[in-house]
């Protein structure tokens, strides 16, 4: 491999225009389509094989017309102190809201008149109407939404309190200034580690280039493939990481070439043949476990797995070919200004890495107790993990869906705000007994009577549970029902969605987790031709990965620290992070485990000692590592300051578990484990040796000089290469 990645470094230095300009016309072609597109629409969540999806299933069937997939929307009304919303005045006000609802849009499929459907609280102080439409949230036109809006507005200014739920007004997620400083920390990250304004400017540029030709393509594709507003947003953050990490690498090693003596166009190519392997393996693991997503049967997880995988994949093939490219352009300037007239003078001085492996190699005990023990610790609350999806109530106290939420909540009770929706597959009568045994059980406050197809022969009936839709009593309520009624009665809505999806996660943990690390495990095997090594990786990451749904529970669930991250609302934490964050995370992760692990495994096949292996290593790829992962951290970082809650829980995620495994599980506990194990940490059985293929990812062969005859010292012309 590192042979063919040399020839192709070299080729696109020598090509540099013509490769160039190839990827802008790929990216010019990206944005066209782009422009050109449809409007993405929200993409359809649906969860095959659970009983709420029979039901949403049954309900189109047996419904024909009910938009059972439309936007729906509460106009919520609060009556002024010491007034009722029965009042004439208040009455007439709505009366007048309801008309113009109705006539406000053609998108619109029913508006409800809350004094005949008893959309009026107990008390009188609260009342809504409800509204659905014939089209989802994300289709609905901006008129539309207007017309939603202006009609609550006009109310309120008659001395109502108005607010509007539902996921009518679902808009795509915001973007805060936290990715663009994400982005100007990794600037300042790179030029503080290459000293150079172009060669820290080079993985910059390329980043962006390639996650614009990968978000503009979903962007282009979003309407054709269904894929929902969130799925550009997690490529555009996991490509920005491994796109600038990926370029940072190979730019590292073109400057150790040339520091070495090398041309440029030499240099070019052995950047790409030694580094270019592990940007190669790196990304496949990523990919691996995005793809691997798929395993859980989910539509919507599936779609945003390969979107970000694709993303990577163009991250590759830009550090392979545009990195060189415009290294040609750059030359000598790639440099510090120092190094290029000659007054920098090599530095014998241990480095920080060289000092720290040092004191690992002297003491790993101390080192493995205090790395495991920690994160031990970190990870404890991950015990307490309760999951679910959010809703209006874990929304900013300034969004008006958040208020809607609060009123419902305090003028109806907390269950309002997530009905469940029972569907009877039978007659009258059958859906006469589902109601009297539902109402005799705990945790309901409310049965609506049924209300039948043409047919007769399906009826849908409305249930009201007595706590929040988050809460583990309302789950048991949705358990009991399905336990105490029959086989022809299934049990939908949000609520039940939530608890079908949650559990379908579970499920798919086990056999995702076997798939993803054992397929990476092969892939590592081959690249270390070792088996303690790649397992030493494997059970680090699940360490690191538990250790940041720890951190994610104390912050999002229990709310520690909270406010510093701008969670207004704790809750449950999103059903799909346990296994998100296992799939991202794991491929991430095993860029630092080959990037640094390459290093100390090609100076221990050139002879060197177990121990000095982990210097060597340490000396040549720590101070980049470091950088990477500070990189990394800060793009997810910036994402935390989203105001959608499932983006600002996977940018915080994605950022603390970077975090443990780059500092605590690959810079700590792995040199630490590597010096216990020794010699023994390289061993593989000479029956495995022969079969595994070499794919040279040391750049061994590159290590020989072409022109050096058959009958050479083989080792003659080797030297040590730095990654």
């Amino acid at each position: 491999m590192a042979t063919f990645l040399y020839k192709l470094g070299r080729s696109a230095y020598r090509r540099r225009r013509l490769v160039a300009l190839l990827w802008v016309a790929l990216l010019a072609l990206a944005g066209a389509g782009a422009a050109s597109a449809p409007a993405a629409t929200s993409s359809s969540f649906s969860i095959p094989g659970t009983e709420a999806q029979k039901a949403f299933d049954l309900l189109e069937q047996r419904f024909p017309g009910g938009n059972a997939d439309g936007a729906t929307a509460r106009v919520v009304f609060k009556a002024p102190e010491g007034q009722k919303m029965t009042d004439p005045a208040n009455k007439a006000k709505v009366q007048d809201v309801v008309g113009e609802l109705k006539s406000g849009s053609d998108q619109v499929a029913s508006v409800t008149d809350p004094y005949a459907a008893q959309a009026v609280s107990r008390d009188g102080a609260t009342a809504y109407v409800s509204v659905s439409y014939k089209l989802s949230g994300m289709e609905l036109s901006d008129a539309t939404r207007e017309a939603l809006q202006k009609t609550g507005h006009d109310a309120q200014g008659q001395g109502l309190t108005v607010e509007i739920g539902g996921d009518a007004l679902q808009t795509m997620p915001e973007t805060g200034a936290g990715e663009i400083v994400g982005v100007v920390i990794a600037g300042i990250v790179l030029v503080v580690t290459f000293g150079s304004l172009v060669a820290a400017g080079l993985p910059l540029l390329t980043a962006i280039i390639g996650v614009g030709i990968g978000v503009s393509s979903i962007t282009a594709l979003a309407s054709v493939l269904d894929l929902g507003s969130t799925t550009s947003t997690l490529a555009m953050m996991i490509g920005l990481a491994v796109g600038i990490d990926y370029a940072l690498f190979i730019v590292s090693r073109y400057r150790a070439e040339l520091a070495d003596g090398r041309e440029r166009e030499d240099a070019a190519g052995r950047a790409v043949g030694t580094a270019g392997s592990a940007v190669v393996f790196a990304g496949l693991t990523v990919v691996i476990a995005l793809v691997g997503l798929a395993v859980v049967n989910i539509p919507m997880l599936t779609k945003m797995g390969f979107a970000a995988a694709g993303t990577v994949v163009i991250a590759v093939l830009i550090a392979l070919t545009l990195i060189p490219a415009l290294l040609g352009f750059a030359g000598s300037k790639v440099m510090g200004r120092k190094e290029r007239k000659g007054l920098k003078k090599a530095d014998d001085k241990p480095n920080a890495g060289t000092r720290w492996a040092r004191f690992v190699i002297r003491r790993p005990v101390m080192v493995l107790l205090v790395g495991v023990l920690g994160l031990g610790a970190i990870a404890l609350p991950a015990a307490s993990l309760e999951m679910g999806l959010p809703d209006d109530g874990a929304k900013p106290a300034s969004a008006t869906e958040r208020r809607a939420y609060d009123l419902l909540s305090d003028g109806f009770g907390p269950g309002f705000n997530g009905p469940l929706m029972v569907v009877v597959d039978g007659d009258k009568a059958a859906a006469d007994s589902t109601v009297s045994t539902i109402k005799g059980l705990d945790g309901v406050v409310a049965v609506t009577p049924p209300t039948p197809n043409k047919a007769g022969d399906t009826a849908m009936i409305t249930v009201i549970p007595k706590d929040r839709p988050s809460s583990v009593e309302t789950e048991n309520l949705v358990h009991e029902i399905r336990a105490s009624t029959g086989d022809d009665v299934l049990v939908t809505g949000a609520t039940a969605m939530n608890i079908d999806f949650s559990q379908k996660m579970n499920d798919a943990l086990v056999p995702y987790l076997a798939l993803v690390v054992g397929l990476a495990f092969l892939l590592l095997m081959l690249v270390f031709r070792s088996v303690l090594v790649p397992l030493k990786a494997a059970l680090g990451f699940l360490l690191s990965v538990v250790a940041a749904l720890g951190a994610v529970v104390a912050v999002f669930q229990w709310g520690w620290l909270g406010s510093l991250f701008g969670v207004e609302q704790t809750g449950p934490i999103m059903s799909m992070m346990p296994i998100f964050m296992v799939g991202v995370v794991f491929g991430l992760a095993m860029d630092y485990e080959v990037f640094l692990v390459t290093r100390m495994r090609e100076a221990y096949v050139h002879g060197e000692r177990p121990g000095e292996t982990i210097v060597t290593g340490f000396r040549h790829s720590a101070r980049v590592v470091t950088a990477a992962a500070v990189i990394m951290i800060a793009v997810f970082s910036g994402f935390i300051g989203m105001t959608d809650q499932m983006i600002k829980m996977i940018g915080f995620g994605l950022a603390v578990a970077v975090l443990f495994d780059a500092f605590v599980v690959r810079m700590a506990i792995v040199p630490a484990v590597l010096a216990l194990l020794s010699h023994k940490a390289w061993w593989l059985p000479k029956w495995l040796d022969r079969i595994l293929p070499n794919v040279d990812v040391e750049g061994e062969a590159l290590a020989v000089p072409a022109d050096s005859p058959q009958d050479a010292d083989p080792d003659a012309g080797r030297r040590l290469v730095k990654v």
